[in-house]
């Protein structure tokens, strides 16, 4: 079974108008309401390519029934942790400049924090869990420490899909696959890169150092697999970005969905190619149809 953690989720309430001014009255002309969360996202790609997941974390109040009717309506298992707190609305406004407004996310007391540790007690070696996203405040970045530990100790893989200190720290419980960006890559050891070539002895560091695969997205300049000691570079797909920020959920759940039936990283990492692409193309997280006629176009070279 796949598990994904969202520890703060969000409704994500997305506005466009033709030009947003500052301290004026704006009237938008559309909107749409999306569950949000970088795990959440990773468990609506995962329901699209038919492959079952169940979203876990912190939900409470009106918003998040709205987000739990929603995962459902996709036919998503949740087992969410209902908290006091309302669930955060984070605010995207689509323009001239695109914006964000993004909320801070509730408090989580101790009887929550320990509600949710008890729902890891199902976990087994056979289940993956997927990591993703910020953690409340209250709660801090080093609880996803907390939480992989708990994992192991079930003897459960772990994915994580978390920027910075966080991110190094994990490596030492060698999680199944991490995917920063060339960016992120760059910040985890302090350099700068000018080309892949460059880019490549780093990717293989994230082996040394404990990760079982990593994947790397280099934007409109394709995305590299490192595996087994060896390279894979994906090359980039032409096409309209409209869409960037659920892309690299959707590269998560392609590469963890396909890795769970096959137990193969290169098709694994086609797919998580494919998924992520095919969201960057979309207006919200790709569909299977698209996923399919974007999977037909990825090309999977050995460096």
């Amino acid at each position: 079974m796949i598990y994904t953690v969202t520890l703060n989720p969000s409704i994500d309430f997305l506005v466009r108008l033709p030009e947003f001014k500052v301290g004026e009255v704006n009237r938008m002309t559309s909107d749409d309401k999306f569950p949000g969360g970088k795990g959440i996202n990773v468990s609506r790609i995962l329901a699209r390519l038919d492959s079952h997941s169940t979203a876990l974390g912190f939900l409470g109040g009106f918003t998040g029934a709205f987000i739990k009717e929603k995962l459902e309506a996709e036919d998503i298992q949740t087992d969410f942790v209902k908290i006091a707190s309302d669930t955060r609305i984070n605010v995207k406004i689509k323009s001239n400049i695109e914006s964000e407004i993004n909320g801070a996310g509730p408090k989580i007391s101790a009887a929550e924090r320990d509600a949710f540790f008890a729902k890891l007690d199902v976990l087994t070696a056979a289940d993956i869990v997927v990591l993703a996203g910020s953690a409340p405040a209250s709660l801090g970045q080093d609880f996803y420490l907390d939480v992989i530990n708990k994992i192991k100790a079930q003897g459960a893989e772990f994915v994580i899909d978390i920027e910075g200190d966080v991110l190094v720290k994990s490596l030492a419980n060698r999680p199944l696959v991490v995917k920063p960006n060339n960016h992120e890559l760059g910040a985890i050891y302090g350099v700068e890169f000018d080309s892949v070539e460059e880019l490549i002895p780093y990717g293989h560091k994230l082996l040394a150092d404990g990760a079982q695969y990593a994947m790397i997205s280099m934007a409109g300049d394709g995305a590299l697999l490192f595996a087994d000691g060896k390279t894979y570079f994906a090359k980039a797909i032409k096409g309209t970005v409209k869409n960037s920020v659920g892309a690299g959920d959707s590269m998560i759940a392609g590469f963890v969905g396909e890795f769970v039936k096959s137990h193969d990283a290169v098709k694994a990492f086609r797919q998580g190619v494919a998924c992520g692409t095919a969201t960057a193309f979309s207006d919200d997280l790709a569909e299977a149809a698209f996923i399919k006629e974007i999977s037909d176009q990825v090309v999977i070279e050995e460096c």
